[in-house]
């Protein structure tokens, strides 16, 4: 009886603690804490029931299961793969792609592991982008190749609700003697940039000084037509003051001729002393016809005639 009644008694402990330890992991599923930039998808039975957003969420026990699901922009890098260009150039690829999930409930039924998914559809996509791109292509435009590979993955990745934020190309490293003929081919292009970077100077040079040469010429050839035009217009001035001084010097003696109201016999004489003023000089030779001769003894006679007349108011001498 006493044995009995501690296999009673051992079973109910046993049983009792049964209850204790269903009710804690009851109450530990019932009651879960969802952190901030998470979110929880209820699941009833394994069906879809709710998104539950960050804070307290309680469920049925043993129905109902939580799965929290990370709501960051997550990088994911990338590993190392050998990936061929257009011109049959081996290249190692390595990308680090940032996703974030967008809507909880299409990340978790309609991929199986969108983890390992996103990693092999960026494989595939690289492979794809880079194959379509030369060598130099590849290495001169990583930003095109981001923007590429980034389409290709969220045309796949929309309908699993998870968005590609961006894609950074880390790595782009072709082969060493790839790599060796690059530097090669770049010495020889600075080498010829070099030498049409001089040739193209010294041209510019002789340009410089052929138009320097071409400028002087013209400076000194206005110089010299300056200088003609203004000698030019001297000798106009001086032929025009010369000709306007005869001018007033004939208007001068023609005014007092006229004004004393000479008759014949002084213009005559007038005459005959002009020619005789001619005759006297020694750098002057005169022509006079055979006619005239007389008329210049005659202008003779009477200048010294005139030369003995004593001046008006003066007594002859003696």
């Amino acid at each position: 009886m006493i044995f009995a009644l501690s296999a009673g008694g051992f079973i109910g402990i046993v049983v009792a603690a049964l209850v204790i330890i269903v009710l804690i992991l009851a109450l530990r599923q019932m009651v879960n804490i969802v952190q901030q930039g998470t979110v929880g998808v209820v699941k009833h039975l394994g069906e879809y029931r709710k998104t539950h957003e960050p804070g307290l969420v309680i469920i049925a026990p043993f129905v109902q299961s939580l799965q929290r699901v990370d709501m960051r922009e997550i990088p994911r890098p990338g590993d190392r793969q050998d990936v061929i260009t257009k011109d049959n150039v081996v290249v190692t690829v390595n990308a680090t792609i940032f996703t974030q999930v967008v809507d909880a409930q299409q990340a978790l039924f309609s991929i199986a592991n969108f983890d390992v998914a996103i990693d092999a559809l960026a494989r595939t996509a690289l492979r794809s982008v880079i194959g379509t791109l030369t060598l130099d292509e590849a290495l001169s435009e990583r930003e095109r190749i981001n923007t590429d590979v980034q389409m290709q993955m969220e045309a796949v990745t929309d309908k699993w609700g998870i968005r590609i934020n961006r894609i950074e190309i880390i790595e782009i490293a072709p082969p060493q003697q790839i790599l060796l003929a690059l530097a090669l081919q770049k010495q020889a292009d600075q080498e010829k940039r070099a030498k049409i970077l001089q040739s193209e100077g010294l041209q510019q040079s002789a340009v410089n000084v052929a138009d320097g040469e071409r400028q002087a010429a013209i400076k000194e050839a206005e110089g010299q037509r300056q200088a003609a035009i203004l000698r030019a217009e001297g000798e106009r001035q001086a032929l025009i003051l010369e000709a306007e001084g005869r001018a007033q010097a004939i208007e001068t003696v023609y005014a007092a001729i006229k004004g004393q109201a000479p008759d014949p016999t002084l213009v005559a004489i007038l005459q005959l002393d002009t020619l005789s003023k001619f005759a006297l000089s020694p750098n002057t030779k005169i022509v006079i016809p055979a006619e005239s001769s007389a008329l210049l003894g005659a202008a003779q006679a009477i200048q010294s005639v005139l030369a003995e007349v004593p001046p008006a108011g003066r007594a002859p001498a003696g």
